[in-house]
């Protein structure tokens, strides 16, 4: 294939080295940044040194067919010719066709169904530093298939990023680094924060009119996602605003990519970071914000989750604004937040929901992904969780793949929404089916939280961009689905039956007459923005924010139980329940969907070990204080557990986590005949904890921790066990003639003694009685014979006569 002259672009400089490379090792790795013309350049000059096709992954379909149309432009040809693309409903090649573009995901599927990609010479894989879920697969899979069916295929990964070296080591040992170098021009960084209370989206619109006063040319902004795009546009009154995002029709997207008479606003998501060029730019506005896939497998709920943009990321889209003179961009957050930026965007494999990864991966016959080359594996749990929903879905089995598992691959979608189609199409008609299918794959397409009203709005709308993008993938999936399953009556359509099909632990049943609240058959409990009339619904997109207890329905579908029960069968449930709930033990026969409870009646007779079962599990959540506690338990348990800290075995350990790990060794008997809470609060626990004292050593426990001490006085007074040390309060007149402390456990452990005055009053603590009559008797004598003066207090208490008397005999 000869070229035509083509520009003098800053990655020219190393076309020759990249060819040279990639044909002398069969991998390598171009780190270019944006702007140095890699996407359009290097493709064409592969196809010159290669026989066959040029495959061109793309990370989103917007890039592929500028790509395309950018090379085409340089040939002097229309798409379709030398150059074509491939995106999901939309394909312009022909058999002239060298170079096609096509996007990672659509890659993936003619690999799974070509492993050889016959007539292939080279891939490149661009863009591979955004670390998109599909391109990171698809470099896996390419690897494994150049391993062993295609030795010979070329692979070249280019890179933004200097994060090259580890790219290279996946591609092999000795593959090859050309780096390409651009000059930018100077770009000023301002920093335009929301004011206090300020929405993000008039922050980023004042910030637009700052650049529009300060700058010339076009201005390009960076929003997170559609719905901040729509939101800033209205408040750009009197500016030409022009959106680029992935949903908008090709024309649309056409637009933005050309020059404007005039200057523009464009307002475009994360599709401008890198792979295309939007011309005329000499200002670029950065909201700071991302749109990232988050899955939260404890509550079932997984969607794009908006957060902060990477510092890489925020480099990329400054430099957007000094491509073609010097710039300025105006960043909107605080100027020292940009410390705290995490240095790269984490890769989606970390963070999404891997069902169609798993399925991916089972269709390649390496289920759990082990012997492929990952830039990063896929986490375990993560990766578990998707093939737990692949075999409900029975998509996979003991063997791998099903048969139906790889229709539901065939057809390009998450396998939830596949299933939705293959099986809800013999329900309520293909056609019907496929709507909402087409709803749910983008539910930007839907106005309100109401699936049904949704479609009504999409059916009536005949001139939107957004209706004929529904309309195209509708086609697209009825054509699909078509020689897939048998069509049913599109009489007995029901929106909600699709859904649920796609997910039907995503039932939800309202918690009562006019609350806002319902609960899935996951166990999740999601709130719609105001209280629902529908008792059911099937909820298709749910998500939760950061500090909210619940989750927000944000598309859903009325139902009732009949739809609930026939769609999701697999999570009905009919069974003896016998469980500590709320504070006491619940028995009863249920029937359920999930987490949600249909019917209910209580059990006259629950079984005895499912009974012992829910009381110890109603001891361990709140603890033993469940039963009676007499004094006297209090102080036996006290007493026991002095012995088991100074002696241990075989006195036994009567914490409250050792009896809580063994109930059945104190409170057996009780526990054999108990069925409810107010059973356990009438076991006299004194009885319980004696069953724990060692025979014979329990014959001298009074004798090792003693009840009662006897005082010089003659009175016999009781130790307080409560504390880490015994304690014995005691008058001080009652202890004179005492010589030392009293020791008990043997003479192990000496009792504290709290001396108190004649009113009853601590006045002094020792647990060395000989040492306080030689040095703190005096100064307590002193003040005791102010307070009390008709009171004996002798200058010598070793020798003095106690006494229980408070006053001096006369």
């Amino acid at each position: 294939m000869e070229l035509p002259q083509l520009p003098q672009l800053p990655v020219s400089a190393v076309l020759d080295e990249v060819t040279g490379a990639l044909f002398a090792h069969g991998t390598a790795v171009l780190v270019a940044p944006p702007g140095t013309g890699k996407t359009t350049l290097v493709p064409l000059a592969m196809a010159a040194a290669c026989t066959g096709k040029v495959l061109v992954a793309e990370p989103r379909r917007l890039a592929a067919r500028a790509a395309a149309a950018r090379m085409a432009h340089l040939l002097g040809e229309r798409v379709g010719e030398t150059v074509g693309y491939a995106v999901r409903g939309d394909r312009r090649t022909s058999a002239r066709t060298r170079v096609e573009v096509v996007t990672s995901g659509l890659l993936l599927r003619r690999l799974q169904g070509d492993p050889e990609l016959a007539g292939v010479d080279a891939v490149l894989l661009d863009e591979c530093h955004e670390r998109h879920l599909d391109a990171d697969l698809l470099l896996a899979l390419l690897l494994d298939a150049r391993a062993g069916l295609r030795p010979d295929l070329r692979v070249l990964a280019t890179s933004a990023t200097v994060a090259a070296d580890r790219l290279a080591g996946l591609l092999g040992a000795d593959t090859p680094v050309v780096r390409a170098h651009v000059r930018t021009h100077p770009v000023e960084v301002s920093h335009v924060p929301p004011a206090r209370g300020e929405r993000m989206e008039r922050c980023v619109a004042r910030a637009v009119h700052k650049a529009l006063s300060e700058s010339d040319g076009d201005v390009l902004v960076f929003l997170p996602g559609v719905g901040e795009i729509r939101r800033v546009s209205a408040l750009l009154d009197g500016v030409d605003v022009v959106p680029l995002h992935g949903r908008l029709a090709s024309a649309e997207q056409d637009r933005a990519l050309r020059p404007g008479g005039g200057r523009r606003v464009v307002l475009a998501t994360a599709v401008a970071e890198s792979s295309l060029t939007v011309p005329g730019v000499r200002a670029v506005v950065d909201a700071g914000l991302t749109r990232t896939p988050r899955v939260d497998h404890r509550r079932g709920l997984s969607g794009l989750v908006t957060g902060r943009v990477s510092a890489a990321v925020a480099e990329q889209r400054a430099g957007r604004a000094g491509r073609e003179a010097p710039g300025r961009v105006y960043r909107c957050w605080p100027e020292q937040e940009q410390a705290t930026l995490p240095r790269y965007p984490e890769p989606e494999i970390r963070t999404a929901e891997l069902t169609r990864l798993a399925l991916e991966l089972a269709c390649w016959g390496t289920p759990d992904g082990e012997g492929l080359a990952w830039w990063d594996a896929p986490p375990t749990g993560a990766l578990a969780a998707g093939r737990q929903v692949l075999a409900a879905l029975g998509a996979v089995d003991a063997s791998g793949v099903t048969g139906r598992g790889r229709r539901i691959a065939e057809l390009g979608l998450h396998p939830r929404l596949a299933r939705a189609l293959l099986d809800g199409a013999p329900e309520v008609g293909v056609r019907a089916a496929a709507e909402v299918v087409a709803l749910l794959d983008d539910d930007t397409l839907a106005e309100g939280t109401d699936v049904e009203s949704a479609l009504r709005r999409l059916r009536a709308d005949q001139g939107s961009d957004r209706a004929r993008r529904w309309r195209r993938e509708v086609k697209r999936l009825t054509d699909l689905a078509r020689p897939l399953v048998a069509d049913g009556a599109a009489a007995a359509a029901d929106p909600a039956l699709v859904v649920a099909l796609a997910h039907p632990e995503r039932l939800a049943r309202r918690r009562g007459p006019g609350s806002a609240t319902y609960l899935m058959a996951g166990g999740t409990a999601v709130e719609l923005a105001a209280p629902g009339e529908a008792e059911w619904l099937a909820v298709a997109v749910a998500d939760r924010e950061p500090g909210r207890a619940h989750g927000r329905i944000r598309l859903a579908a009325r139902a009732d139980r009949a739809l609930a029960e026939r769609a999701a069968p697999a999570l009905l449930v009919s069974e003896q329940e016998v469980r500590w709930a709320e504070g006491d033990v619940l028995a009863r026969r249920v029937r359920r969907l999930g987490a949600i409870v249909l019917e209910q009646r209580p059990l006259a007779d629950p079984d005895r070990a499912a009974l012992h079962t829910a009381l110890t599990d109603g001891l361990s959540r709140e603890g033993s204080a469940l039963l009676r506690w007499s004094q006297d338990a209090l102080r036996l348990r006290q007493r026991l557990a002095l012995l088991h800290r100074v002696l241990g075995a075989p006195w036994p350990d009567v914490s409250e986590q050792a009896l809580l790990a063994d109930p059945d060794s104190w409170l057996g008997p009780e526990l054999a005949t108990a069925r409810r809470r107010a059973d356990l609060e009438r076991i006299h626990a004194h009885e319980a904890i004696s069953r724990l004292l060692p025979w014979p050593q329990a014959t001298r426990l009074d004798e090792l921790v003693p009840d009662r001490v006897l005082v010089p006085s003659g009175s016999r007074v009781r130790v307080d066990y409560s504390a880490e040390e015994p304690v014995l309060p005691v008058k001080l007149q009652e202890t004179f003639g005492w010589a030392r402390t009293p020791h008990i456990v043997d003479g192990r452990v000496p009792v504290l003694l709290h001396l108190l005055s004649p009113a009853g009053r601590p006045v002094a603590v020792t647990a060395d009685l000989a040492s306080f009559w030689q040095v703190g008797y005096r100064q307590v004598r002193g003040e005791l014979r102010g307070r009390y003066p008709k009171h004996p207090w002798p200058e010598d208490p070793t020798t003095a006569t106690p006494t229980r008397r408070t006053k001096q005999s006369k």
